[in-house]
């Protein structure tokens, strides 16, 4: 806790006054460009990741970076979150990442034994298509990569099953994208319209 309230100090002594305009008109205006969701893992921040200043990401992590699928009696804060993006904030772009070594992709590829953490098993099955296209073959660092890239893939085809989502989409007003982020290089890859991993910036 004091690393953190001398970060916040950090923050009003040095960053807050530089920034004082820029927080003068975001505190009456809430205009997002991009909805991001990504894992919640600590390594993985957004705004690091892109550059991006305050008030330019409306930002969604969870663990494993999940997107239920949606169902009219399953609200929760992920489902709510996306709506408001679209819906009221109306961005115009949808990045759901994913990155190297996570730990909700890892432990489902290698097969963790769940049992004594339900709330962590019964969230992770929103990421049972993407374990059941990984070919049995494949194995440990293998698998956990292939896992994090098919799971991109899922949760953008969960994502689409969302009203607001599907109608932005049908108004071609909206775009999805799939990123995986490696976090000991910062490389990030991108899904291309052939379905594969290519990368996004040099």
């Amino acid at each position: 806790m004091p690393n953190l309230e001398d970060g916040l100090e950090r923050f009003q002594r040095d960053v807050f006054p530089v920034k004082a305009e820029l927080f003068a008109r975001l505190a009456g205006d809430h205009h997002p460009g991009a909805l991001f969701i990504g894992c919640s893992d600590a390594r993985v921040v957004p705004e690091l990741i892109t550059s991006a200043e305050a008030g330019e990401l409306f930002v969604i992590r969870n663990a494993g970076n999940l997107v239920p699928p949606y169902t009219p009696d399953a609200a929760n804060g992920v489902v709510a979150s996306i709506e408001y993006a679209v819906s009221v904030l109306g961005v115009t772009d949808i990045v759901v990442c994913g990155h190297s070594s996570c730990g909700a992709m890892t432990a489902l590829a290698e097969g963790h034994d769940l049992s004594g953490l339900p709330a962590i098993a019964g969230w992770l099955r929103h990421a049972d298509a993407a374990r059941a296209r990984i070919a049995s073959e494949i194995a440990g660092a293998a698998a956990v990569s292939a896992l994090v890239r098919h799971n991109v893939v899922a949760q953008l085809a969960n994502l689409a099953t969302h009203p607001a989502v599907a109608q932005a989409l049908a108004r071609r007003t909206l775009t999805l994208h799939g990123w995986v982020y490696d976090i000991g290089s910062g490389r990030v890859e991108a899904l291309d319209p052939h379905g594969e991993f290519s990368a996004l910036a040099a």
